[in-house]
């Protein structure tokens, strides 16, 4: 392996690495959730906030959950794609940047949690739940607020993107 080779991998190991802290994060809270949680029974923490063991065959929102088996093998297709690709763009990133190669681990670290489930289990283990005065928002999970928290700084960095351009790529988050 050549220095050039090495001096590149050094700033891209630590965002490797963050999304490996995700993904065990996921998987850590998914297992303690399969064992301290009956399926479908609410454990209220709060007013808003209850911790709910459920499983989604779908996607998002349980897309296509009720489909026939046939998502888990295209869901689990789709995240292998993309973690590819996030692998690879982020390898490719300059080494200065530092908002789009923390919203890529972060979405690398969800979609390979999620995919470890999809794979090794057939569905995504949901545990959190938060409602307010009735209305309840889909159960999710660590990968998928990991998912959500980095496409939201996607979208951040490429509004700024343009200012760090103007400023001839010198400011960095």
């Amino acid at each position: 392996m050549s220095i050039a080779t090495l001096r590149k991998l050094q700033p891209v190991i630590w965002w490797y690495a963050l999304a490996l802290v995700v993904i065990v994060l996921d998987q850590l809270t998914k297992i303690a959730a399969e064992q301290y949680l009956t399926y479908a029974r609410p454990l209220p923490l709060t007013s808003w906030f209850n911790l709910t063991l459920q499983y989604n065959p779908g996607a998002a929102f349980s897309f296509l959950s009720d489909a026939g088996g046939w998502q888990r093998y295209f869901f689990s297709t789709i995240a292998v794609v993309i973690s590819a690709v996030l692998v690879v763009w982020l390898y490719r990133l300059p080494g200065t940047q530092r908002l789009l190669p923390l919203s890529l681990a972060l979405i690398l670290g969800g979609a390979i949690g999620n995919l470890w489930d999809r794979v090794a289990l057939g569905h995504v283990v949901d545990f959190i739940s938060v409602h307010y005065g009735g209305a309840f928002f889909p159960a999710f999970n660590i990968a998928d607020s990991a998912i959500t928290v980095g496409a939201a700084l996607m979208i951040l960095d490429s509004f700024l993107a343009p200012r760090r351009e103007q400023s001839g790529g010198t400011q960095s988050l």
